[in-house]
């Protein structure tokens, strides 16, 4: 039962809004309350709360309270380093000041990240296997390596918490990786010489004793699948950003597998086995590489025979160095050894695993029993060509281990998409909204979806314009007519424009083909770091900035710096891309729609989270341009519109153009 000597969310949420100079938000409000219901009817809740509804704070006051009130933490996960550090930095620091006096304690709060981002005491100052290397040819990388590596050896003397993300300016993983090591890597606190004076242990346990731990859908994933009690013990899971929690998971439990990884694990295994042993493993890495190299890319649907054999001889030969390796709590007395070791296995398992995992995924009666798809990325100039393996679902997953443990708020900007919550909710693995099972260790608990809605009145602040007079777009790159309608777009704007396009290559083309012929400053990603692009593009007003994928989803620029947002295509998935299109696949054995339930809610999410850069403060105003006709005419575009903000619409070019001229001045 509730504790009634606490103050009521809506009480502390008043306090908070108070101290911090705010007004009261209707769509706040109520997600304020529908979060305490949920944690009190112990209910999962889907909540899309719009750009400025200031949802961080209407989850946040609920789970401190929760905290209190349980002595119990509540785990806040995120999807970006910015928001983790947004709600350490900024929004619960404010909390615990403000409410502090309200509550029995003030609230503590800490972050608690992967263990491959803290350094390593152990692992900087011991004789350790040598790492992968990444193929770097170029001596300009090596050497700029090499002083990173030196940087961080002397940051390694200073650091209080070994927190890779506090190594300003930031180095790339060939160095990281000389000073961290994996949880499967990891001798333990208690067998590991600096072990007491750990910084990924310190973190964890600091963790264990506050009321709000930050953390990373990744780590929440690997804690909750994996079984390794990473967090604290937690009843209640606050997901932000949820829109990204099922890529996120996924890529937590997708494995690869080519030449380079068996020859690190032929490495760590060094002298620590018979050399022959170690050698019929390094063959069998030889094979794999060779079959892979002279392998076409993409989905491989049923298995080849070659492919079998070479899997088998992978998975054979690394079963024979792990029982070449004698039992694993050997030299135990010997932690310089007994890290040779660990690492030794850990390489080798996951050659062998992975190798078993992949034989496994074939052999299926039909596609409906699939659980698993296997695809090959050919080689690169970095990467050697790689075999990975993914689910086909995370659902089952994630209903099992995440949901079926403890209470689950799920909340974003985006997550309605064509106006329902049912396309994220199945991949999330619930059930229909407000259904509950049996009783006792059987029942699932049911869930609620609610849109708060967003401050913004968007038919009056903005424009969504599809140019329904242009041609579908092919595969041939931007059409003369798209790179004229974007001139006369910025134009009409005075720059102002942040462009987003579906590939890099567009981008770049744009910005080759429009850099002369208009009279504002273009900016392109990768002439620089994103964000110091983002920083310049937000403080000269008359600057565009055109890219892919990050900017659609973490570009925050209000104000007059931003008038124009233009996306170039309905960003649907690459019809080659091997996990989509086999999920895509998949949906239809069952009898579903795999095109809308997997390609078109992947562009509804995008697109909206596209347009949402536009609106950003109270005051902002502008024009969302699509150029793709095809939102206008296929039939699938009533579900794309209903998933983006509710701006005013229109297809008439001079319309928007006018309103342009008009916004500007």
């Amino acid at each position: 039962m509730p504790d009634s000597t606490l103050p009521s969310v809506e009480e502390l949420l008043s306090i908070a809004v108070g101290a911090l100079g705010g007004s009261d938000r209707p769509g706040q409000i109520t997600m304020v309350r529908a979060v305490q219901k949920a944690i009190d009817d112990e209910e999962h809740l889907a909540v899309q709360a719009g750009t400025g509804t200031g949802k961080s704070l209407a989850y946040l006051v609920p789970s401190i309270r929760h905290a209190m009130e349980s002595d119990s933490p509540v785990v806040v996960s995120t999807a970006t380093i910015a928001l983790q550090r947004q709600l350490v930095d900024r929004d619960l620091p404010r909390l615990a000041e403000t409410l502090g006096a309200k509550l029995p304690h003030e609230p503590t709060f800490a972050i608690l990240k992967g263990r491959r981002n803290y350094l390593c005491r152990y692992k900087a100052s011991a004789a350790w296997p040598e790492e992968e290397q990444d193929q770097l040819f170029d001596p300009r990388e090596v050497s700029a390596t090499g002083r990173m590596v030196q940087r961080i050896q002397e940051w390694a003397e200073e650091t209080v918490t070994g927190d890779r993300d506090e190594l300003v300016p930031g180095v790339n993983e060939q160095a990281w990786r000389q000073f961290s090591v994996s949880a499967k890597e990891c001798l333990g606190a208690q067998r590991c010489p600096s072990g007491a004076e750990c910084f990924a242990e310190l973190a964890k346990a600091r963790a264990g004793e506050v009321d709000v731990v930050v953390t990373n859908h990744a780590l929440l994933a690997i804690d909750a699948m994996e079984g390794m009690s990473i967090l604290p013990e937690h009843d209640v899971v606050v997901v932000d950003e949820a829109h990204e929690l099922v890529d996120r998971v996924t890529s937590v439990v997708t494995d690869e597998l080519s030449e380079a990884s068996v020859s690190l694990a032929v490495r760590r295994v060094g002298r620590l086995i018979e050399q022959p042993i170690a050698d019929q493993l390094l063959e069998a890495g030889e094979d794999l590489k060779a079959l892979l190299e002279a392998a076409p890319p993409g989905r491989i649907d049923e298995l080849p025979e070659v492919l079998g054999l070479t899997l088998a001889l992978v998975r054979d030969s690394a079963a024979r160095c792990i029982t070449a390796m004698g039992p694993r709590g050997a030299d135990k007395d010997d932690p310089d050894k007994a890290g040779l070791r660990k690492a030794a296995f850990t390489a080798l398992d996951e050659v062998h695993d992975t190798a078993v995992r992949m034989l496994e995924a074939y052999g299926h009666a039909s596609e409906v029993d699939r659980a698993e798809v296997v695809w090959l990325d050919g080689s690169t100039d970095r990467r050697p060509a790689t075999l990975r393996v993914a689910p086909l679902s995370v659902g089952g997953m994630l209903r099992d281990k995440l949901f079926g443990e403890r209470t689950v708020v799920l909340t974003s900007a985006t997550l309605a998409l064509g106006g329902t919550f049912d396309g994220l909710a199945k991949q999330w693995g619930l059930g229909d909204p407000e259904r509950s099972g049996g009783e006792g260790d059987d029942r699932r608990r049911g869930w609620t979806g609610i849109d708060v809605g967003s401050p913004f009145d968007h038919p009056r602040a903005g424009i969504l314009y599809v140019a329904k007079h242009l041609p579908q777009p092919g595969r041939d790159g931007l059409p003369q007519a798209y790179l004229d309608e974007i001139a006369e777009l910025i134009e009409a704007a005075g720059g102002r424009t942040l462009g987003l396009f579906s590939s890099m290559r567009a981008a770049k083309a744009a910005t080759e083909a429009l850099r002369d012929r208009l009279d504002v400053p273009l900016l392109c990603q990768g002439d620089d770091s994103t964000m110091l692009l983002v920083k310049q593009f937000a403080e000269d007003e008359s600057t565009c900035l055109f890219g892919t994928l990050s900017l659609w989803q973490g570009v925050d620029v209000p104000g007059p710096s931003l008038r124009l947002v233009i996306i170039d295509r309905v960003p649907f998935p690459r019809p080659d891309d091997p996990l989509t299109s086999a999920r895509q696949r998949h949906v239809v054995a069952k009898g579903g729609n795999g095109f809308m339930a997997v390609a078109a809610n992947h562009a509804a999410l995008l697109l909206a989270q596209g347009a949402g850069r536009l609106l950003r403060a109270q005051d902002d105003k502008g024009v969302v341009a699509v150029l793709d006709p095809r939102l206008a005419t296929a039939r699938y575009s009533g579900f794309l519109l209903s998933s983006l903000p509710p701006f005013w619409r229109t297809t008439d070019p001079a319309v928007v153009r006018t309103a342009l001229k008009r916004l500007t001045g």
